[in-house]
Formats: structure tokens, sequence, C-alpha cells
């Protein structure tokens, strides 16, 4: 599916839904409206007038009211002074003005359909009336103007539109699905992990959780151990001199949380663990024998969000990533790329995750260096990429300030693309840390570093892992592998000498001894998605076996304990999918 055209279609289509609303409140100030990864939104301040979604059914029949004179979009320029006529009283278009005419140096682009036009840079479908035809309005948010807490909150719609109507069901149906599978209801519904208003962004993970975050740590940890990894551990706080040598300071600092002191000034609470990972390298003298240096850390880091976007474990202020900085010479680069997609391939395989990547290039207006270095690790990356076998895109300017960029995006059970991991290649902070290494002539050279991380933030692909499963993991991971269900009190003794041989062997079991029926028992343990119910009764207990009954409700029958031990460590072994 053609981006730009899906883009120009949802722009045009927030066009059309801010007539309608402009029709209906005509005192209603507009702001912004852009296309969005599955859809468009419209910031609006409707003054004292308080918009719901019951609104939904009046805007949408306006707007296909509205659309068939909407023929075509025709592009007029204004100056400042006109323009600012057309938006009497609205600060938010004034503002919009003064930043697109450079303070009213330019004319500023203004487009037209039907009678209805608006500030606009552009991007538009050709033909209106006959292309913006699928479309529904979904949710009503809050939303500071341009994100900023201290600046007036306004009303925004969000919206979603397709080219046919086949695209639209599609993705409505997504949506449907999605909210069986919300993270942010099943995460504490399952005991994994709460929020608390003391800590907005910050997430309290539960015992259940925690066994699913450690999981995930330890197989990281022993694959990248496998692959001569190094973990290293770094301080949380760092003086403001150190992202000041590493660029930080300058692209970064206003994102992070600070900390001041009143004799040793300003700390910045880490964000990002690079430049700690160069003080490591940096601590000692260097060979070429020692590269590719792979130094690991899984620190936890914190970003100042703000309080509006923040979203369950999707978008937190506290998180850890499966970070690595890998320092290699530069003939090593094309080798080292290919050792950590092949990383990528295990692991998100692992968890049946379709992925693909994305090269992100320099940004004109943020970035650090020299252009001709850019291009040319540019030039390298896009090489590899190609050589890799895997579907890639590329988006200009959504490098990193320090080199460009390759993002993993994945796919999850539902069809929705996820961006998880990052691996990039960075030319610039190694010089600006003085990062040098002896080459076999005996002469000094600067490695170059490949940031990367896999899962991304832990908690943000736990997150996802919830909702790809519906809470429902795959053994290995699961935090409730088998539970074992009491038929009667007689067998209280059996049931835990089971339960004792089973933790034994690592497998994580609980008993459920409560005075209720076995149906009651088994729905239970189904909405709590254990794995295995092990059921023990009389008939159990005096053949020595026991009755195993999966969560989807299938019973496999009677076995021996021994042959379910088997069975289920080679299930976790392997790391199946259920």
């Amino acid at each position: 599916m053609d981006r730009n055209y899906l883009d120009n279609l949802r722009h045009s289509t927030a066009h059309l839904m801010a007539a309608a609303v402009m029709e209906i409140w005509p005192l209603t100030k507009r702001a912004i409206g852009p296309s969005i990864e599955d859809g468009f939104y419209f910031d609006f301040d409707f003054g004292g007038t308080k918009v719901t979604e019951d609104d939904f059914p009046k805007i949408e029949a306006k707007m296909r009211e509205i659309l068939p004179s909407w023929k075509t979009f025709e592009r007029k320029l204004l100056s400042a002074a006109s323009a600012k006529k057309e938006y009497p009283e609205n600060s938010y278009k004034h503002e919009m003005i003064d930043e697109f005419s450079g303070n009213g140096k330019k004319k500023v682009s203004f487009f037209k359909s039907g009678n209805y036009w608006d500030l606009c840079r552009g991007g538009h479908v050709e033909h209106p009336n006959k292309e913006l035809n699928h479309f529904k309005l979904l949710s009503v948010a809050g939303a500071y103007w341009r994100g900023d807490e201290k600046n007036p909150m306004l009303t925004r719609i969000y919206a979603t539109a397709w080219p046919t109507q086949k695209e639209l069901d599609d993705h409505l149906n997504r949506i449907e699905e999605a909210k069986k599978r919300d993270h942010k209801k099943l995460g504490p519904l399952l005991e994994l992990f709460m929020f608390h208003e003391t800590a907005p962004g910050m997430p309290y993970w539960l015992p259940k959780g925690v066994i699913l975050y450690n999981e995930l740590v330890n197989f990281w940890r022993v694959e990248h151990k496998n692959r001569g990894y190094q973990e290293i551990v770094s301080p949380i706080l760092n003086k403001k001199e150190l992202y000041i040598t590493s660029g930080h300071y300058d692209h970064y600092w206003s994102e992070m949380f600070v900390a001041k002191t009143e004799d040793e000034g300003e700390y910045g609470v880490k964000a990002m663990n690079c430049p700690n990972a160069h003080v490591v390298y940096g601590s000692k003298i260097r060979s070429y024998r020692d590269l590719p240096l792979r130094l690991s850390d899984t620190d936890t880091l914190h970003r100042y969000e703000m309080s509006g976007v923040l979203n369950g474990l999707f978008r937190v202020r506290e998180f850890r990533q499966d970070d690595a900085h890998i320092y290699v010479s530069e003939d090593q680069i094309e080798s080292e790329y290919k050792e950590v997609f092949s990383i990528v391939k295990k692991f998100y395989e692992i968890f049946d995750l379709k992925y693909s990547f994305r090269l992100g290039t320099r940004n004109p207006q943020n970035y650090m260096g020299d252009i001709p270095t850019w291009n040319k690790a540019e030039k390298t990356l896009e090489k590899i990429l190609k050589e890799s076998g895997v579907d890639y895109t590329i988006l200009d300017g959504d490098g990193a300030f320090y080199g460009p960029k390759v993002d993993i995006l994945m796919k999850d059970a539902i069809g929705r693309s996820w961006q998880m991991g990052t691996v990039q290649l960075d030319f610039q902070q190694p010089r600006r840390f003085n990062l040098v290494y002896t080459d076999s002539d005996g002469s000094k050279k600067t490695p170059i570093a490949i940031h990367r991380v896999v899962y991304g933030s832990l908690e943000r692909f736990i997150g996802i892992l919830i909702e790809h499963f519906t809470g429902a993991f795959p053994v290995w991971l699961s935090p409730a592998q088998v539970k074992i269900l009491l038929i009667t009190d007689r067998n209280t003794k059996y049931a835990k000498e089971i339960s004792e041989e089973l933790t034994n062997e690592n497998i994580r079991t609980t008993i459920d001894d409560r005075n209720e029926t076995l149906q009651a028992k088994i729905r239970d343990a189904q909405l709590e998605k254990v794995n295995y119910m092990l059921i023990v009764g009389d008939k159990e207990e005096s053949s020595k076996k026991i009755s195993v009954r999966l969560r989807s409700g299938k019973d496999t029958g009677q076995m021996s304990l021994e042959d379910f031990i088997k069975n289920i460590k080679k299930e976790i072994e392997e790391k199946k999918i259920n």
C-alpha cells in the first residue's frame, strides 16, 4: 500500500471532518489535523461546548452531506497578515502562520475544497468526492496544544480513513480484536503489573510479571553470552558534562529528568546507555585484537515523556532496554550487522513475530558530524540491508542525531505493525569521546560504534507480547505453567507430592485446594491463562497418575507424572509456541 497516498487520503479526510465540525459549531477554533499511523486526528478548541463520541453520527452525517461538493483541492497563497484575518482570535493558527511564514517574510498556503479552506502545507487526493468515502470517527481525547502541559487543553478527535470499504472494515475489526487483547486491562487482571498515581508512567511489576520479565532477560543473557557479549552496569545519574561530550545535552536534554545539586551542578537521570558504554571503552587501552568489543546492559532508563502521551507499557517514563554497544573497525561493520540480524531473526521467530527493516537517514535539521561520513554510513547500511534478504523501506530524515539507523518493524497476531528494536551506526560519538584502538601496524584509530537493541524497551515488548498472545503465553514464558486442581481434600497429600516434584524440576506450580467445584477451578485456571491443569482425585491417586487438561479446554487424559515432566521440560527447552 502506498504510504504517501494513505497520508494524503487521511489528511484530506481530516479537512472534511473539520469542515463538518465548523458547520455544526461555527465558533470552534481549529488547530492541526495530521495523518497518523492508522488514521488521522484533528485538534479543536470548542470553547465551552463539550463534544463527545455521542456527537460522532452527527459529524459523520454532515461529512457525507458536504462531500459531493468537494471536486478537488485548490491551492492559494496568502500573506501572513491576510492569513491571520481568516482566523479571528485563533492563537493556534496565528502561531502556525508565524512559523510557516518565517514571521511574515513569505506567503503561506491554503487549500480549498467546496466551501471549506484551511491553512495547510498540502498533501491531498485529486478527487475527494470519489476517494473520501470510507471513514469512521473513533474516539475523543484531551491533548495539550503542541504537547506542552503549559498550553491550553484541546479536544482531539481521532478517526480513520481507507481507500476501500473492505480495508476500513478490516481495520475496524482489528480495533475490536485489539480491545479484547488490551494489555492495560489484561496486565493487571493477570497480576503482571500495575500503575499508581504517585509514579505516572512508571510501572510496578508484580510477582507474576517479574517472572515474565526475568525469563525474557535470562534468555537474552544466555544468548548474548554465547555470542561474545560482556554485560556491564553503569550509573543512573551522570553529570551533564557527560552528555555535553556525547551530544545529548544539545539534542536530548529537554527529554531527560534532571537533578540539581548545590555544589556539583546538574545531573542527568540516565535516558540512554551509550555515553556510559563509551566511558567503559575508554577506561583502558584497546587493541585491534579486542574488536569487535560487545558491551551489553539492561540498566533502568528514564525519559521525560509528556503525561498526555503515556500509554500503559507502550509509552512509559521508566523502562529497561536489552541494550548493547559494539565497537568495530570499519572493515568489521558488515559482518557485525549480519551477526546482529541473525540475533533478531532468532528472537523474533521464537515469538512467531514477522518483521521487516526500515532505514532511517540523516535529518538535515538535527544531526552531528560531517555529511560525507553520513553518506558513507548510509550507503553501507543500504548495502547490508539489500544482502540481508529481509524486506526493508527507507524513511528519510529518521536517523539518530549521531548516525543512520535500521529499525525493526514487527507485526503481531492481528496484523498491527510495531517499531521495536533498532541498530544504529555511529561514527560521531567515538570521536567526541576520543576513543581509540591500536591497529596491527601500531597506528591509533577511532572505532565505529554500533548501538543496538533487539527487544527494544522491555516494557513495550511485554505489552505487545501480552496483546499478541492475549495473555496466554508459551509455557517457557508463562508465570503460571501448572496448576494442580484438587477434587477432594482426601487427595491433598498426593497433590503436594506432585507439586514438590514439579517444583524441584523448576516447573512453576500452584495448588488450587479451595472449597469450590472442579468446574469452577477449571474456569478460574483458564482465566488465569494457566498452561496445564493437573486434575487430582481418588482415581488418579490410586493409579499414581494425573489427568491433564490444557487451557484451551482439551482433556488429554491420564498419564504418569514422569511422562508429563518429560514433555513439559522439552516444551520449555525448545521454547515452543502453544
